[in-house]
Protein backbone atom coordinates (compact mmCIF):
# COMPACT_ATOMS: atom_id res chain seq x y z
CA UNK A 1 0.00 0.00 0.00
CA UNK A 2 2.75 2.43 0.59
CA UNK A 3 6.28 1.00 -0.50
CA UNK A 4 5.03 0.43 -4.21
CA UNK A 5 1.53 1.40 -4.06
CA UNK A 6 -0.61 -0.29 -6.95
CA UNK A 7 -4.32 -0.80 -7.52
CA UNK A 8 -7.77 0.48 -5.23
CA UNK A 9 -4.92 -0.10 -2.21
CA UNK A 10 -2.02 1.78 -3.97
CA UNK A 11 -4.90 4.99 -4.67
CA UNK A 12 -5.99 4.72 -1.19
CA UNK A 13 -2.10 4.82 0.22
CA UNK A 14 -1.40 7.78 -2.17
CA UNK A 15 -4.82 9.60 -0.70
CA UNK A 16 -3.67 8.89 3.10
CA UNK A 17 0.46 9.90 2.26
CA UNK A 18 -0.95 12.95 0.23
CA UNK A 19 -2.03 13.94 3.97
CA UNK A 20 0.24 12.44 6.24
CA UNK A 21 3.42 13.60 3.96
CA UNK A 22 2.75 17.38 3.35
CA UNK A 23 3.94 18.59 6.53
CA UNK A 24 7.12 16.83 6.06
CA UNK A 25 7.46 17.52 3.18
CA UNK A 26 7.00 21.17 3.48
CA UNK A 27 9.37 21.00 6.62
CA UNK A 28 11.99 19.03 4.64
CA UNK A 29 11.81 22.19 1.71
CA UNK A 30 12.45 24.65 3.92
CA UNK A 31 15.30 22.90 5.70
CA UNK A 32 17.24 22.39 1.84
CA UNK A 33 16.53 26.28 2.04
CA UNK A 34 14.76 25.78 -1.73
CA UNK A 35 15.25 28.79 -4.23
CA UNK A 36 13.27 30.23 -7.17
CA UNK A 37 16.08 28.86 -9.38
CA UNK A 38 16.38 25.32 -8.18
CA UNK A 39 17.00 22.52 -10.06
CA UNK A 40 15.64 19.80 -7.16
CA UNK A 41 15.15 16.29 -7.42
CA UNK A 42 12.75 14.22 -5.29
CA UNK A 43 13.26 10.42 -5.27
CA UNK A 44 9.97 8.47 -4.32
CA UNK A 45 7.61 11.54 -4.74
CA UNK A 46 4.48 9.21 -4.02
CA UNK A 47 1.50 11.29 -4.68
CA UNK A 48 3.44 14.45 -5.68
CA UNK A 49 2.64 16.91 -2.79
CA UNK A 50 6.78 17.22 -2.54
CA UNK A 51 6.97 18.28 -5.96
CA UNK A 52 3.82 20.53 -5.67
CA UNK A 53 5.25 22.40 -2.42
CA UNK A 54 8.69 22.99 -4.07
CA UNK A 55 7.19 23.97 -7.42
CA UNK A 56 5.37 27.22 -5.05
CA UNK A 57 9.21 27.80 -4.39
CA UNK A 58 10.88 27.74 -7.23
CA UNK A 59 9.97 30.56 -10.50
CA UNK A 60 12.90 30.25 -12.56
CA UNK A 61 14.44 26.73 -11.92
CA UNK A 62 11.82 23.22 -12.29
CA UNK A 63 11.46 20.15 -10.15
CA UNK A 64 11.84 16.56 -11.54
CA UNK A 65 11.17 13.45 -9.68
CA UNK A 66 11.45 9.23 -9.88
CA UNK A 67 8.90 6.76 -8.54
CA UNK A 68 8.38 3.19 -8.92
CA UNK A 69 4.88 2.85 -8.71
CA UNK A 70 2.80 3.80 -11.80
CA UNK A 71 -0.12 4.48 -9.77
CA UNK A 72 2.02 7.46 -7.65
CA UNK A 73 3.49 8.74 -11.25
CA UNK A 74 -0.38 9.38 -12.04
CA UNK A 75 -1.25 10.60 -9.07
CA UNK A 76 1.65 13.11 -8.66
CA UNK A 77 1.27 13.82 -12.60
CA UNK A 78 -2.74 14.81 -12.31
CA UNK A 79 -1.58 16.87 -8.96
CA UNK A 80 1.22 18.94 -10.80
CA UNK A 81 -0.75 18.58 -14.03
CA UNK A 82 -0.04 22.63 -15.08
CA UNK A 83 3.48 22.40 -14.13
CA UNK A 84 4.08 19.51 -16.51
CA UNK A 85 2.60 21.46 -19.32
CA UNK A 86 4.71 24.51 -18.84
CA UNK A 87 7.76 22.41 -18.16
CA UNK A 88 8.72 22.84 -14.52
CA UNK A 89 7.98 19.69 -13.63
CA UNK A 90 9.30 16.17 -14.87
CA UNK A 91 8.17 12.99 -13.27
CA UNK A 92 9.25 9.29 -14.09
CA UNK A 93 8.64 5.90 -13.30
CA UNK A 94 11.59 4.63 -12.62
CA UNK A 95 14.16 3.49 -9.88
CA UNK A 96 16.94 5.54 -7.68
CA UNK A 97 19.52 2.82 -9.14
CA UNK A 98 19.11 4.12 -12.80
CA UNK A 99 17.94 7.95 -12.60
CA UNK A 100 17.21 9.21 -15.91
CA UNK A 101 19.23 12.05 -15.94
CA UNK A 102 22.55 13.52 -16.62
CA UNK A 103 25.58 14.34 -14.37
CA UNK A 104 25.27 17.07 -11.91
CA UNK A 105 22.25 18.31 -13.11
CA UNK A 106 20.35 19.40 -9.62
CA UNK A 107 21.13 21.59 -6.63
CA UNK A 108 18.81 20.33 -3.98
CA UNK A 109 17.67 16.32 -3.68
CA UNK A 110 15.27 14.38 -1.48
CA UNK A 111 14.07 11.43 -0.16
CA UNK A 112 11.17 10.77 1.97
CA UNK A 113 9.96 7.72 3.20
CA UNK A 114 11.68 6.40 0.50
CA UNK A 115 15.06 5.27 1.05
CA UNK A 116 14.15 2.20 3.32
CA UNK A 117 11.90 0.28 -0.13
CA UNK A 118 15.33 1.25 -2.73
CA UNK A 119 16.31 -1.88 -4.07
CA UNK A 120 19.93 -0.67 -3.05
CA UNK A 121 20.40 2.12 -1.23
CA UNK A 122 24.22 1.96 -1.72
CA UNK A 123 23.82 2.47 -5.40
CA UNK A 124 20.85 4.74 -5.37
CA UNK A 125 23.28 7.21 -3.16
CA UNK A 126 25.57 6.98 -5.53
CA UNK A 127 23.35 7.62 -8.29
CA UNK A 128 22.00 10.72 -6.51
CA UNK A 129 25.50 12.00 -6.06
CA UNK A 130 25.98 11.56 -9.53
CA UNK A 131 23.05 13.80 -10.93
CA UNK A 132 24.03 16.31 -7.93
CA UNK A 133 25.88 19.65 -8.65
CA UNK A 134 29.40 19.85 -6.76
CA UNK A 135 27.80 21.69 -3.43
CA UNK A 136 24.79 20.15 -3.94
CA UNK A 137 22.63 19.30 -0.63
CA UNK A 138 20.87 15.84 -0.20
CA UNK A 139 17.86 15.60 2.36
CA UNK A 140 16.75 11.55 3.56
CA UNK A 141 14.20 12.11 5.49
CA UNK A 142 11.89 9.58 7.69
CA UNK A 143 8.32 10.68 9.50
CA UNK A 144 8.62 9.17 13.24
CA UNK A 145 6.25 6.43 11.58
CA UNK A 146 8.49 4.84 9.11
CA UNK A 147 10.34 2.56 11.11
CA UNK A 148 13.32 3.39 9.80
CA UNK A 149 16.22 4.25 12.46
CA UNK A 150 18.34 6.52 12.46
CA UNK A 151 21.61 4.08 12.74
CA UNK A 152 23.82 4.23 9.52
CA UNK A 153 22.61 6.65 7.83
CA UNK A 154 25.37 9.33 8.50
CA UNK A 155 27.82 6.07 7.50
CA UNK A 156 26.02 5.00 4.38
CA UNK A 157 25.69 8.95 2.96
CA UNK A 158 29.86 9.12 3.44
CA UNK A 159 30.52 6.05 2.04
CA UNK A 160 28.93 7.19 -0.97
CA UNK A 161 31.01 10.41 -1.38
CA UNK A 162 29.24 12.61 0.52
CA UNK A 163 30.79 15.36 3.27
CA UNK A 164 29.52 17.43 5.79
CA UNK A 165 26.48 14.84 6.81
CA UNK A 166 24.59 15.89 9.50
CA UNK A 167 20.94 15.19 11.81
CA UNK A 168 18.25 17.32 11.82
CA UNK A 169 15.68 16.42 13.92
CA UNK A 170 12.07 18.07 13.05
CA UNK A 171 8.98 17.87 14.03
CA UNK A 172 8.02 14.06 13.95
CA UNK A 173 10.49 14.33 11.43
CA UNK A 174 14.72 13.17 11.22
CA UNK A 175 16.47 14.23 8.49
CA UNK A 176 19.96 13.59 7.31
CA UNK A 177 21.48 16.09 5.50
CA UNK A 178 24.71 16.33 3.48
CA UNK A 179 26.52 17.91 0.61
CA UNK A 180 28.30 16.69 -2.46
CA UNK A 181 31.40 17.91 -2.20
Amino acid sequence: MFGRPRGVLGRMGGVIMSRVNRDAAAQVIKLLDVRPNDKVLEVGFGPGVGIQLALERITDGWVAGIDQSPEMVRQAAARNASALRDAKADLRYGSVERLPFADEMFDKAFAINSMQVWGDARTGLREVWRVLKSGGNLALCFTVNSGQSKDGIVESLAAAGFAQVRMADQAKLFCAIAIKP
